[in-house]
């Protein structure tokens, strides 16, 4: 699988907006025929900006990170314009289909759809309508200037995107250059079908979209289709200490100056005794000066996120705070992106077994998410031993504030089942969490007095420059005109 990686370095890939035609037929593989690149180059490029630890930004809207060098956007829920950069991904899976069909290939068609579905969910989450179906056309259909579709459109568009998928995978088309699964379809398709369930999940709060009944449609996949079993299945990207394929924070300096822990994410798990915590930070300097144990919960401190970050600095100077732990810009590899998880999967099983969507034991899942997380940090975090020696998983899953049969209501087990949730996410799945708090309420995130957590991001400016009547046309529709934070997308309403 390493040799994929090596790949990447011929793959450099210039930014594209969605309205600009491709340059990959610069990429010459075959001297004879410089239009034509082997679809395995491209997916291996796909994989590694589609697996890829997107960034710290959601760390601290979910008041797991503190930053004291300035006021941070994310932390303070002010952040502005996002991006389209997913558009520029999607290019080069579009060129990646075409290959497949040049070559006759419908496992890279498969996943071609799968990673276009992924990344228009992301795309949708983010902003609310976005071009779909007009987008990535420029070149075969002339659309320069893609429309923006409905985001219940572009949900279903993802759903059947992602049907389709799961009938294409097939264990007899090759599957070269896969850095995820090497090439096992099988896992693919499980893959696939797990992520059809969490587009579905985000549509909780929706009864219907389009034709497709939302609950129905869950219990049908999770009745008939096959699903993760274990961690083996899940969808990850691992790290090498070698150029181009080290952990995204190795060397990050934010995480040597300006970069702590949240106090609402430390007392989480010193009230659980969830040994986790001591992987993801540094003992406080006052704690470690006065000899604590490294597995000591009272060695561990954080900082407000909600209060001024010029307050959480008073606690620098006390020797009161936690940073992160070093591994995590010290060490090349570290554990590796999980993109969507076995873990994952069983705690939307035990979401969904509360909700009466499937008859399934909510327990069970419940269970089974939890232990495969701890399982996923000792078996891939460095010198795991310094943290989890002596860890018992029973004891830990019976204890008052962990057992789902302590919550008295539906409402409160699904607290439980979203608190854990939300504490194997620590640099992991990008905005799931976040995205799940909007949709849910849980966990309780620490929140200022009078602000509110923002529900989208504003259109990127090169949209207002280069897509400017299909935006507004788009904005009216959605927001009366206005492009704001807080504006309140089809998904929420």
């Amino acid at each position: 699988m390493k040799k994929y990686f090596k790949i990447l370095a011929i793959l450099a890939v210039g930014a594209f907006t969605i309205s600009c035609e491709s340059d990959l037929d610069e990429i010459n593989t075959n001297p004879n025929d410089p239009s034509q690149v082997s679809p395995e180059l491209l997916l291996t490029y796909a994989q590694r900006n589609s697996f890829q630890i997107e960034s710290k930004d959601p760390n601290y809207a979910l008041r797991m990170l503190v930053y004291t060098g300035i006021e941070n956007q994310y932390q303070y829920y002010k952040w502005a314009n996002g991006s389209f950069g997913k558009y520029n991904v999607l290019m080069n899976v579009t060129k990646m289909m075409e290959e497949a069909e040049r070559v006759d290939n419908e496992n890279y068609l498969a996943i071609g759809k799968f990673l276009r579905a992924y990344h228009f969910y992301s795309l949708t989450m983010r902003f609310g309508e976005i071009p779909y179906s007009e987008a990535l056309k420029g070149e075969t259909e002339g659309f320069f200037q893609p429309k923006y579709d409905t985001q219940a459109d572009v949900f279903v568009g993802i759903l059947n995107e992602l049907k389709e998928a799961n009938d294409l995978i097939n264990s007899q088309d090759p599957i070269n250059g896969d850095i995820v699964y090497g090439g096992d379809a099988t896992k693919w398709k499980k893959l696939i079908n797990t992520f059809r369930l969490k587009v579905l999940m985000t549509l909780s709060n929706k009864g219907t979209v389009g034709n497709i009944n939302v609950a129905q449609e869950f219990a049908t996949i999770y009745n008939t289709q096959p699903l993760m079993m274990s961690n083996q299945d899940s969808g990850l990207m691992e790290f090498f200490d070698q150029a181009n394929n080290r952990y995204t924070f190795f060397n990050d300096s934010d995480y040597g100056s300006s970069l702590y822990m949240s106090d609402s994410f430390i007392e989480l798990f010193q009230e659980r005794q969830d040994p986790r915590i001591f992987s993801f930070a540094e003992r406080t300097t006052s704690a470690a000066t006065a000899g604590l144990a490294i597995t000591d919960f009272d060695a561990y401190n954080g900082g407000n996120p909600t209060a001024p970050y010029s307050d959480n600095e008073i606690l620098i100077q006390q020797g009161n705070i936690s940073k992160v732990n070093e591994r995590f810009y010290k060490n090349p590899t570290n554990e590796p992106s999980n993109f969507l998880s076995y873990s994952e999967q069983e705690f939307m099983l035990a979401e969904a077994s509360l909700r009466g969507w499937i008859s399934s034991n909510a327990k069970e899942h419940y269970e089974n998410a939890i232990e495969s997380s701890f399982e996923f940090y000792i078996s891939n975090v460095p010198d795991a031993h310094l943290y989890f020696e002596g860890f018992d998983i029973n004891t830990y899953i019976n204890q008052p504030l962990v057992n789902l049969d302590n919550a008295n209501s539906t409402e409160q087990k699904l607290n439980f089942v979203m608190l854990q949730k939300y504490m194997t996410m620590f640099h992991q799945n990008s905005w799931t969490a976040y995205f799940d708090y909007l949709r849910t309420g849980f966990p309780e995130l620490p929140q200022q007095a009078g602000v509110t957590p923002p529900l989208r991001w504003l259109y990127p400016n090169s949209e207002y420059n280069n897509n400017t009547v299909n935006l507004e046309e788009s904005l009216q529709r959605q927001f009366g005109g206005n492009d704001n934070i807080r504006s309140i997308t089809w998904l929420y309403q």
